[in-house]
C-alpha cells in the first residue's frame, strides 16, 4: 500500500490510561513514515470523523505525545455516539468513507469497548463494499473490563487499584469511629452487567475481618434478607461493616435494584444511586447509622494512583495496533497471559466477531461459595494488574498534566447533515 494517513478515535467513558495508548499508537506511527503520513484523531471521537472535525496531530511536539501517557481524560475527546447498522444508517458510514477519502486514510484506529469494536467492524465492512481499502483496527479500552478473549483490558488495572485503595482507607476511616458513630460504609463502583470493578475492591481485604466485608455483584442476584444477616454479623463480630456493590446490582428476576428510567446514546440503561439504596435498607431493617459513596468520575479519572502494569499495557496496544495495520492486518487487538509468577503477557490480534457487542462476566470460579466474596484464583489474577505505580509529574502540589492545543484541518467537504 502507499503511504496513506490514519485516523485514530477514542470512544466512550474515557480512563486514567487511555492516552497511554494513544500515545504508544502515535509514536509508533510516526516510526513508518514509509506506510503511515499523519495521524488525524477525531475531535470528540468518531463525532470528529462525520463532521470533518480533525486533529492533525503532525502539529504536536514529540515531547508533548510522550507526555500523553501521564495525561488522564480523552485528549482529543470522546463520545457516546453508537453508528447503528449498517442498513438503518448506511449514510452515515459511506459519510465515513468519503471524508476518509477526501483527506487520503488508509488506516482506522477505534480505542473503545464492546461496541466501538462493533462499529470498527462494521466501517471494515463498509469500506469493502465500497471498494475503498482501510485496515480498521479496534485498540481496547474498558474500566469494566468486559471484553471478551482478552486477558484484561486497559483501564481496569487502574480503576482496580483506586476501588481497592479507596475502600481499604475508607475502612479504616469507619473502624476508628464505629464505636460512637457510622459503622456502615457502602461505596457503589462502575459495572453494568460484569462485577469485575467490585470484585477488585475485595483485594484490600487480605485477612478475615478486614474490609470490604461485602461484595454485591451483578451476576449474583441481591437476596435482601440474606444479605441483611451478613451486614448484622459483620457488624456484631467487627463492630462495623464495609460493602462494595456494582451499580448494575438486580435482584433474582433480574430487576435492576437503582435505574433511573433513562438511557444512553448506547441504548443501556442509566443507572446510579443503587448504593444510598442498599444503604438506606440497612438503616431501615437494622438501625445502623451509614454513609455511602459514589466512586463514579473519579474511579475512571484517577491518573495519579495509576497502575504501572495497565500503563505499560495501554501504550503496548497502541503500538501492537500500528504494527498489526501496516502488516495489513485487521481485527481487535488483545493481550494474552502467559504466567502469573512471574506476571508476562504479550499482545494478539482477535477477529472483530470474536468481540464485538459480546460481554465478559465475572466467571464462578472467581466469586467466593457464599457470593459475598472473590476466591484466591481472583486474587491471582487481578494481582498483577495492580502492580506498579506510574505517577504522573507534580507542580506546585498537583499533577501537571498536559492540554494539546488541537489544531484542526480545514474541512474540504460541505457539512454533514447528520
Amino acid at each position: 500500500m502507499a503511504v496513506k494517513n490514519a485516523f485514530y478515535a477514542q470512544s466512550g467513558g474515557v480512563t486514567a490510561v487511555i492516552n497511554s495508548t494513544a500515545c504508544g499508537l502515535i509514536q509508533e506511527a510516526r516510526r513508518h513514515p514509509e506506510q503511515i503520513g499523519k495521524v488525524y484523531a477525531g475531535r470528540d471521537g468518531i463525532i470528529g470523523a462525520l463532521t470533518e472535525d480533525l486533529i492533525d496531530t503532525s502539529l504536536e511536539s514529540d515531547a508533548d505525545i510522550a507526555r500523553l501517557r501521564h495525561t488522564p481524560g480523552g485528549a482529543f475527546g470522546s463520545c457516546r455516539y453508537k453508528l447503528k447498522s449498517l442498513e438503518q444508517h448506511k449514510a452515515q458510514y459511506e459519510r465515513l468513507i468519503e471524508v476518509f477519502k477526501a483527506h487520503d486514510i488508509g488506516y482506522f484506529f477505534y480505542n473503545g469497548g464492546n461496541d466501538s469494536m462493533d462499529t470498527a467492524w462494521k466501517v471494515s465492512q463498509i469500506a469493502e463494499k465500497m471498494g475503498y481499502p482501510v485496515v480498521c483496527v479496534g485498540v481496547p479500552k474498558t474500566v469494566d473490563n468486559d471484553l471478551p478473549h482478552t486477558d484484561c483490558c486497559p483501564g481496569f488495572g487502574s480503576v482496580a487499584k483506586y476501588v481497592a485503595t479507596s475502600i481499604r482507607e475508607a475502612g479504616y476511616d469507619v473502624a476508628s469511629m464505629a464505636r460512637t458513630s457510622t459503622k456502615i460504609f457502602v461505596l457503589e463502583v462502575m459495572g453494568r452487567h460484569a462485577g469485575w470493578i467490585t470484585a477488585a475492591c475485595g483485594l484490600a481485604s487480605e485477612n478475615a475481618g478486614e474490609p470490604p466485608h461485602i461484595l454485591l455483584f451483578p451476576e449474583v442476584p441481591f437476596a435482601a434478607e440474606r444479605f441483611l444477616a451478613r451486614v448484622d454479623d459483620c457488624v456484631k463480630q467487627y463492630g462495623y461493616c464495609t460493602v462494595a456493590v456494582s451499580e448494575g446490582l438486580s435482584d433474582a428476576d433480574g430487576k435492576l435494584i437503582a435505574e433511573s428510567g433513562t438511557k444512553d446514546a448506547f441504548g443501556h440503561s442509566q443507572l446510579g444511586g443503587v448504593g444510598q439504596v442498599v444503604a438506606q435498607l440497612i438503616k431501615d431493617k437494622l438501625g445502623y447509622k451509614y454513609h455511602w459513596a459514589l466512586a463514579d468520575y473519579l474511579q475512571r479519572s484517577a491518573r495519579h494512583l495509576a497502575s504501572k502494569a495497565d500503563t505499560a499495557q495501554a501504550f503496548a496496544v497502541g503500538k501492537a495496533a500500528v504494527r498489526r495495520a501496516v502488516a495489513g492486518e485487521a481485527g481487535v487487538v488483545g493481550m494474552k497471559r502467559l504466567s502469573d509468577l512471574p506476571y508476562r503477557w504479550r499482545t494478539n490480534l482477535l477477529p472483530f466477531e470474536a468481540v464485538a457487542n459480546l460481554e465478559r462476566k465475572l466467571p464462578p470460579e472467581f466469586i467466593s461459595a457464599d457470593g459475598f466474596g472473590v476466591t484466591e484464583a481472583f486474587r491471582r489474577w487481578c494481582r498483577p494488574l495492580i502492580s506498579g505505580e506510574d505517577l504522573p509529574a507534580f507542580r506546585d502540589g498537583l499533577p501537571d498534566y498536559l492540554r494539546l492545543q488541537l489544531p484542526l484541518l480545514t474541512p474540504v467537504l460541505p457539512a454533514h447533515g447528520g
